[in-house]
């Protein structure tokens, strides 16, 4: 059980185009209402993720994992849960949940493990975006044996 929780949802809902040959919504689009997820939360701290690109500071997804566990289909509404966990001094893991809307199905859950490179295309956390981040970190739940 987490001792603390950050947990930052953003409501949306599937489009059309977004919908494949079997009606549900195509795999590949999940990774981008997640990552439209993730960015929501940074902005929601402060975090400019346009700027830091600008600034040659990169926020990296080093891994996906993602299961699939029902499809959404054409105007389905739907909620992206997501939590953010500090794994290592310059690398961080997304915790993250859709659902859909109203009955609160889950459709889908991902972990994202991404890193900071700086502006040398070095790993590396700048302070002032250290700053930023923390606040939005929720504590890493206890491993279970």
């Amino acid at each position: 059980m987490e001792s603390e929780s950050k947990e930052h949802v953003i409501a949306m809902e599937v489009r059309d185009y977004e919908c494949d040959m079997a009606d549900g919504v195509n795999n590949s689009v999940y990774y981008n209402y997640l990552e439209h997820a993730r960015h929501s939360l940074l902005k929601a701290g402060g975090i400019n993720f346009a700027e830091l690109a600008r600034q040659r500071i990169g926020l990296v997804i080093l891994k996906a994992e993602v299961e699939f566990l029902r499809s959404l289909v054409s105007g389905d509404r739907f909620s992206v849960h997501t939590r953010l966990y500090r794994v290592s001094k310059i690398r961080f893991e997304f915790h993250q949940q859709i659902f859909r809307e109203p009955d609160r199905q889950l459709m889908l859950k991902a972990k994202v493990l991404g890193v900071t490179i700086d502006a040398n295309d070095k790993p590396g956390l700048p302070a002032e975006l250290e700053a930023l981040v923390m606040p939005l970190c929720s504590t890493l739940p206890e491993v279970c044996a």
